[in-house]
């Protein structure tokens, strides 16, 4: 109708100078009301500091271990107004967790299915300091290591109890992973002149010492461009932990020993589960280089999977 046509011109912005305009079409962020939002918040939409300080005491059983939060209501109409239902929302000073938690009762809410990344560094809490006593001695009380982080995670952990028990007919992910920054956990070739036999000699096995097979599987992940949130499934095999990363996209063992005669047990147990996760991709299988008797047997493995399919077999 004209009356549509004419609202809808008037949504339209030119910028440009000499002759040079170019349109561009404005895109409310609340759609439902066919205007820009109020950007005069109250108290009584979206809480206050006070209101913030009560809900962290309420999931810490009374205990104040944070200083000035956010409130949850704030961060839940930042994240209606600012994203979609699948977005990923950055809080990259972490602290008390509130965009976790608002994330996850957004979700909640309104059937999203957005994910968090909440980045927060080990600061220590310093149980000397009369501001900082109450968050030590609570970290003390639920044996943690004292540093903001871990208070960040436990909020978060409680957080996903309260969103369900307030919505117990949502299904969606509640969960969440840590991860840490480190270095690789492949070792770095560092040759020292003139000690080239010891060089290599410490290079045999090529993981550094200490480094689980979680971490590894963390590093590959990202590696190969891996969703850090994919499914991770474990099954023994012929007596070795095999683990599946994305419905099969990356399959790994990493169990220190390889014996010549376990190969074949180890590679079609392996094909088996591969043809039972059925992955919509290439997979990539990857060992312990130093786990092999002799190339022999690393040899055998990658032809019997070959064989069977999974062409890309690789050694750490």
């Amino acid at each position: 109708s004209p009356k549509k046509v004419a609202a809808e011109i008037a949504r339209i912005d030119w910028t440009g100078s000499k002759g040079n305009w170019t349109p561009y079409y404005r895109i409310y962020a609340d759609e439902s009301e066919g205007k820009p939002p109020e950007t005069i918040w109250f108290a009584n939409d979206v809480g206050s500091t006070r209101n913030a300080t009560a809900e962290v005491k309420a999931l810490f059983d009374g205990v104040k271990c944070f200083d000035t939060p956010k409130p949850i209501a704030l961060l839940e109409k930042i994240i209606a107004l600012a994203s979609d239902g699948e977005d990923i929302v950055l809080d990259f000073f972490g602290g008390s967790g509130t965009t976790g938690h608002a994330v996850l009762s957004q979700n909640a809410k309104d059937g999203g299915r957005r994910r968090y990344v909440v980045v927060q560094l080990p600061e220590p809490i310093d149980g000397e300091s009369k501001e900082q006593k109450i968050a030590a001695d609570l970290c003390e009380q639920l044996h943690l290591p004292k540093n903001i982080a871990e208070l960040t995670k436990e909020r978060l952990r409680r957080a996903s109890k309260k969103v369900k028990a307030e919505h117990p007919g949502f299904t969606g992910d509640l969960g969440f992973r840590v991860f840490k920054l480190d270095s690789s956990n492949i070792r770095a070739w560092n040759s020292q002149p003139g000690q080239l036999e010891q060089s290599l000699l410490a290079h045999e096995e090529h993981l550094v010492d200490g480094r689980t097979a979680e971490d590894v599987l963390t590093e590959l992940s990202l590696k190969l461009g891996l969703d850090l949130c994919v499914p991770i499934q474990v099954k023994a095999i012929a007596g070795k932990k095999v683990h599946s990363v994305g419905g099969g996209v990356l399959v790994t063992c990493l169990d220190a020993q390889i014996h010549a005669a376990e190969v074949e047990a180890i590679a079609v147990g392996i094909t088996l589960w591969h043809k039972e996760l059925a992955p919509a991709g290439d997979t990539t299988c990857v060992f312990r280089d130093s786990a092999f008797a002799d190339d022999v047997a690393k040899t055998n493995m990658a032809a019997i999977l070959e064989q069977h399919g999974i062409a890309n077999v690789r050694s750490l």
